[in-house]
């Protein structure tokens, strides 16, 4: 990547990986701090909401976070990503704000308010997915990954635990100021991200013949297939994730020790085996990383299958399989990012489709730690995970030593698309 320089000739851009543990941090604290880190339900019980109608209501304002490709190709246009990094953090505080001011937080303008809050988040996370794209060395590609899945973890955590501390302490207008700075701040670092060129203005016709070609490099090719399969099959999910506390009884551990395990300690340990990666410094091809990670994930779940049941075996299971949990999810980012290539002009558009697509193992995978759990207990939803994803992550892994498949190329212009 390179801009123009005083001389006029083009010199190297300074690309900085960590700053994408900022860059994400708003859609971090909508997402996985209020909405899915349990700051909503909390403060739903708080108003006398049951359970049941939790779920549901969280299962609505989560829908974004399944659904954001339909509105991220937004930030191919118009404006500079980063520019709609901005003002996308900036607009979701100020909705997020207006949420936490009205009394009832199941209003349905409550409720209205903090749904677009989450699609003002995931544009976030299209607007630095398209950044990440736009960088040209696979090693700071990498590290980028990494700080990106560890910001988005540790943030989430750290908001959480705050908003939850703070809630029997403070007003909900103070609670919502602090959310909306949480949310708000953290997008300032947009102005940090590397500085990429201005996008070139063509014809329409043009511009749609291009963005045509370039999903045609990414998808419409055989060697895409390999890369779909990392996306979709049941390995490196983390699935059971949200089921484990269900079983922690079944290993004598109680409800205390299973909320600090699972979580501010499980979302750091998480958080740490992502930012791990990004010390890892090697020739090995992303997925190949990718499915030798996944496949000491599955490793891990071991203990919770074989071990005795007792808690050590609980801790100790629970803890390796976050922490490599987390560097599975930074390796997926890093395979996304080769599977993507060059941004173009539709990285964010080709990367929130591919990053969704990370999704559905973790839907079916879901489904079969239930399975297993209801059948066997504990070593069941264990063994379920172990087996099925090590039997594809090995399948795959195979695949890709016998023949790997060539990283997606993308045709660069004399002014290229940016950030």
């Amino acid at each position: 990547m390179h801009v123009e320089s005083a001389g006029g000739p083009l010199t190297p851009a300074r690309e900085r990986a960590w700053i994408f543990g900022l860059l994400i941090a708003p859609s971090a604290v909508v997402s996985n701090g209020v909405i899915q880190g349990g700051v909503l339900s909390y403060l739903l019980s708080l108003q006398g909401i049951g359970s049941g109608v939790q779920s549901h209501l969280i299962g609505l304002l989560a829908l974004p976070t399944s659904l954001y490709f339909l509105w991220s190709p937004l930030t191919d246009f118009l404006v500079r990503r980063r520019t709609w990094l901005l003002g996308a953090g900036v607009f979701a505080a100020a909705l997020m704000l207006s949420c936490f001011e009205r009394p009832q937080l199941t209003s349905g303008g409550a409720l209205v308010l903090m749904f677009l809050s989450a699609c003002c988040g995931q544009l976030v996370v299209s607007s630095t997915g398209g950044i990440m794209g736009a960088l040209r060395s696979d090693a700071v590609r990498r590290v980028a990954g990494s700080f990106y899945q560890a910001g988005s973890m540790g943030f989430g955590a750290l908001s959480a635990s705050l908003l939850v501390f703070l809630s029997s302490r403070v007003s909900q207008h103070v609670l919502g100021l602090t959310a909306a700075a949480l949310i708000g701040l953290p997008a300032l670092a947009a102005f940090a991200a590397p500085l990429q060129e201005e996008i070139s203005t063509s014809a329409f016709r043009v511009t749609m013949r291009r963005i045509g070609g370039e999903f045609k490099a990414t998808f419409l090719r055989w060697d895409a297939l390999p890369y779909i399969a990392c996306m979709t099959l049941p390995f490196a999910s983390g699935a059971a994730v949200g089921l484990l506390p269900g079983v922690a009884g079944q290993y004598g551990v109680d409800g205390d020790h299973v909320a600090w395990v699972n979580g501010l300690l499980g979302a750091f340990l998480m958080a740490a085996g992502s930012g791990a990666m990004s010390l890892v410094r090697c020739r090995i091809r992303a997925p190949v990383l990718y499915l030798i990670v996944a496949l000491v994930n599955c490793a891990c779940l071991t203990v919770l299958w074989l071990g005795p049941m007792s808690p050590p075996t609980y801790y100790t299971g629970v803890m390796l399989y976050l922490l490599t949990v987390g560097s599975c999810y930074a390796m997926f980012t890093a395979v996304v990012l080769e599977f993507l290539g060059a941004s173009g002009k539709s990285g964010s558009a080709r990367y929130s489709i591919i990053n969704s697509l990370g999704n559905i193992p973790v839907l079916y995978m879901l489904q079969v730690d239930g399975w297993g759990g209801d059948h066997w207990g504990g070593r069941g939803m264990a063994a379920a995970e172990a087996v099925v994803g090590g039997v594809g992550a090995l399948a795959l892994l195979a695949c890709f030593l016998i023949r790997a498949p060539a990283p997606t190329r993308i045709a660069s212009e004399s002014a290229p698309a940016t950030a």
